[in-house]
């Protein structure tokens, strides 16, 4: 018998460490980590097995799959945005084609298992399109629904991936002769950015928010990559792995959507700076907006309406932005770089 596991590609990455910290904390310990990159030595003690391989290495998931049976997917592995503008076509190959071979797979889990299986996915904000700031300040909070017209190819892969999601989930083989298989239940989440106390961003573009509070714990000098008066939404990390864990228990009855915002704090860059500098008052923080990135984050909104997640399955973050930073941040950053 092939013992039954949940898979976390990307394991890691900022979301994926965290995400196999909370669920081996809850007792969850039959989890398989896949990145690339080699997982953390305390995190492997965690998992049922780590493994390092690409998503789109067929020849691997053919060896894991005659081993492990999978009842849930966190498809957490993707090329991150600011990268994947410098390697569109690689971005494509891992966002979408890694994506697409995963959902494949669970098509594959869900007929051996004889149940549906659980695919959770992690969008992003970067799947709306604003067109100039004046929209921007006017819409204020979009909806799930709206402005998703992407500029970036980050974006494009993360909305597609959605698309995606939702056709395996309602319309696979919907040709075929006899009831609609429905083999998997797709749950996608639009994180806002995300700042984590314990990992270094690499390659997001709202990664300046973290990178300038780490920055100044490690009094090294930081130059700002967006405008101070840029405003986007934020979220804490451990807020991002509440999320995915209460949609994946969430019942599938009461969910009305397979695409959820979720977001705690909309700030300025300039703000978050106030707030780094008020905890370590020799911060060294200067503006030199990068244009093309300027562009990018200029096309995001500058909240996100999470009520949808909020009625469907009582979705509410722990961490405002005091709590963010007086709690969680400041804290563990001072004691991660020895500043006590």
């Amino acid at each position: 018998m092939r013992k039954e596991v949940v898979l976390i590609t990307g394991a890691a990455g900022e979301i994926g460490q965290a995400l196999i910290t909370a669920l081996s904390d809850k007792g969850v310990n039959n989890i398989l980590a896949l990145d690339v990159k080699p997982v953390p030595r305390p995190l492997r003690e965690r998992c049922e097995q780590v493994v390092v391989g690409d998503i789109l290495d067929s020849s691997l998931f053919d060896r894991l799959l005659s081993e492990y049976a999978i009842s849930c997917f966190y498809h957490l592995a993707a090329l991150l945005s600011t990268r994947a503008e410098f390697m569109p076509e690689a971005a494509h190959r891992v966002n979408v084609e890694g994506t697409l071979n995963l959902l494949r797979r669970a098509v594959e889990q869900a007929i051996w298992l004889g149940e549906r299986v659980k695919f959770m996915f992690p969008s992003s904000v970067a799947v709306y399109g604003m067109p100039d700031l004046a929209t921007k300040a006017a819409v204020g909070a979009v909806r799930e629904h709206q402005w998703t017209e992407p500029i970036t190819m980050y974006g494009c892969n993360k909305l597609y991936c959605e698309r995606l999601g939702r056709y395996y989930a309602d319309y696979y083989q919907q040709l075929a002769a006899g009831p609609d298989p429905h083999y998997i239940d797709f749950r996608a989440l639009r994180f806002p950015g995300l700042i984590s106390a314990f990992t270094m961003p690499t390659g997001g573009t709202t990664d300046y928010a973290p990178e300038m509070i780490h920055y100044a714990a490690q009094d090294r000098p930081y130059r700002c990559f967006v405008r101070e008066d840029t405003r986007l939404p934020f979220l804490a990390m451990p807020d991002a792995i509440k999320a995915l864990i209460e949609l994946e228990c969430a019942p599938a009855e009461r969910l009305t959507s397979h695409v959820y915002n979720v977001t705690s704090f909309s700030r300025t860059a300039g703000e978050l700076a106030a707030r780094t500098k008020s905890a370590f008052p020799d911060a060294n923080i200067t503006f030199a907006p990068d244009l093309s990135r300027q562009r990018i984050v200029d096309s995001w909104p500058v909240d996100q309406d999470d009520g949808r997640a909020r009625t469907d399955w009582g979705w509410a973050p722990d961490y405002d932005e005091t709590r963010t930073f007086e709690e969680y941040l400041i804290p563990n950053i001072r004691a991660k770089y020895n500043q006590l």
